[in-house]
């Protein structure tokens, strides 16, 4: 089973950032990152990925402050590192510019300039303090505006009583990624809610992505 961690961020917000153009930005964070490799490699291969996040976050950080960023398994190589601007269109141009300057995806390393969706959502289980939160059990409620191309959908789980506002907010958006990818979801979705008590007429999340990549192709 299959378990997502929330992105890392640089906690620190400088009060003046000098944004350089994103292909600089670009260039600058490559070669960092290829030097940082060794130190990357070494700490993932002892499971211990907190040892590179400080240098991590101020790598991320030279493309723009506003990035998150994970480490994760990858789908097709052993590590994924899926950088996002949370669909900011004023960020959208850097992580552009990100990936196409980065290296092609190898055994070792795929890189995702948005969160790319997991092959099978209720696989997965989320850790959110002290809940563990299996996306099986994500229920929703989906409204296709066919001549909009969009869907509003409300999101349902037992235990969304049980958190605080943001866990719950975070326990909102993050299945719908899980699901769709960030990109297809910032693109086809347009409403989206929180339901505290389960809805009548739902649908799991693998039918969420049926329903919306058919959306998507029509």
């Amino acid at each position: 089973m299959g378990v997502m961690r929330f992105p890392w961020r640089r906690k620190d917000k400088p009060e003046t950032v000098r944004l350089e153009r994103p292909d600089v930005a670009a260039e600058r964070f490559w070669q960092g990152w290829h030097e940082l490799l060794p130190e990357i490699s070494a700490a993932l291969g002892d499971n211990e990925p907190g040892r590179v996040e400080h240098q991590l976050c101020e790598l991320i950080a030279i493309v723009h402050p506003r990035l998150h960023f994970a480490l994760e398994r990858g789908q097709r190589s052993i590590y994924g590192l899926v950088i996002s601007a949370q669909e900011d269109p004023a960020v959208r141009p850097y992580t552009d510019a990100w990936k196409a300057a980065a290296p092609p995806d190898d055994a070792i390393w795929e890189f995702h300039d948005s969160v790319p969706p997991v092959p099978d959502p209720s696989e997965v289980t989320v850790n959110l303090g002290a809940h563990r939160i299996s996306l099986a059990d994500i229920r929703v409620v989906a409204q296709v505006d066919d001549e909009a191309g969009v869907v509003d959908v409300a999101v349902y789980h037992p235990a969304m009583s049980e958190l605080d506002d943001a866990s719950r907010d975070a326990m909102t958006f993050l299945p719908l990624d899980a699901a769709l990818g960030e990109r297809l979801a910032g693109e086809r979705l347009r409403r989206v809610e929180t339901a505290q008590a389960e809805p009548a007429e739902t649908i799991s999340l693998v039918e969420l992505r049926d329903m919306v990549r058919a959306l998507a192709e029509s």
